[in-house]
């Protein structure tokens, strides 16, 4: 059965398609226009986007809908949950820390030097830089655990670092901040690993930056 997913391609939708190209399953996009306002239909719970739909199943929130694929799928494709409870704690801790830590001062970044200009709203320079600050200290920490680790939660690729790639990639794309990335040797070192592999690639190939 072919997974429907609702939602314009942007960075949430590539997060999740990431993880159906992984898991080597087989899907479409339905596009929902955010910047036309179209994802504030009552089909959408709390105007949020991505929205999945397996047969008569459906699911919103990038995050759940991945979990949900790698548990469901777990014998196909790479293993993205970890094999040992450990690993699944670590997974889980590091998701955590990108939903809380990670995302936010990006996404401000994003709203204020991409989305705001698109729809007339005057960038703030103070918000910009209080966040571009916040997003330095997450990456100091993240810095220093991959000096000991090839990933955030150990030896293997999994959610933890998939998670981090849409978002991520908006730094060494239309942000122009690449510098975030490459001023620390380790960092620079696992974007570099996780940004190349094949599923991410496809996705840039089928669905370029929307903005």
């Amino acid at each position: 059965m072919v997974v429907k997913v609702y939602g314009q391609s942007f960075a949430s939708a590539k997060r999740v398609i990431m993880c159906l190209i992984e898991k080597e399953i087989e899907y479409e996009v339905v596009d929902v226009d955010l910047l036309k306002g179209e994802h504030k239909s009552p089909q959408y719970p709390f105007g949020v986007v991505p929205v999945i739909e397996d047969g008569d199943y459906k699911l919103y929130e990038s995050r759940a809908i991945i979990r949900y694929y790698a548990e469901k799928y777990r014998s196909q494709g790479p293993e993205l949950l970890g094999k040992t409870i450990e690993e699944r704690g670590l997974i889980e801790q590091w998701l955590e820390v990108e939903a809380h830590n990670f995302q936010p001062p990006l996404y401000e970044l994003v709203s204020q030097l991409l989305f705001g200009p698109k729809l007339g709203i005057p960038t703030d320079p103070k918000s910009v830089q209080e966040n571009e600050e916040k997003l330095a200290k997450v990456l100091d920490v993240y810095e220093e655990r991959l000096s000991t680790a090839k990933y955030l939660a150990g030896d293997a690729f999994s959610l933890a670092d998939l998670s981090h790639i849409p978002f991520g990639n908006f730094l060494v794309s239309t942000l122009k901040k690449e510098y975030l990335i490459r001023d620390r040797e380790n960092v620079s070192r696992w974007w570099d690993e996780i940004s190349s592999r094949p599923s991410w690639k496809k996705v840039l190939e089928l669905y370029p930056p929307a903005i």
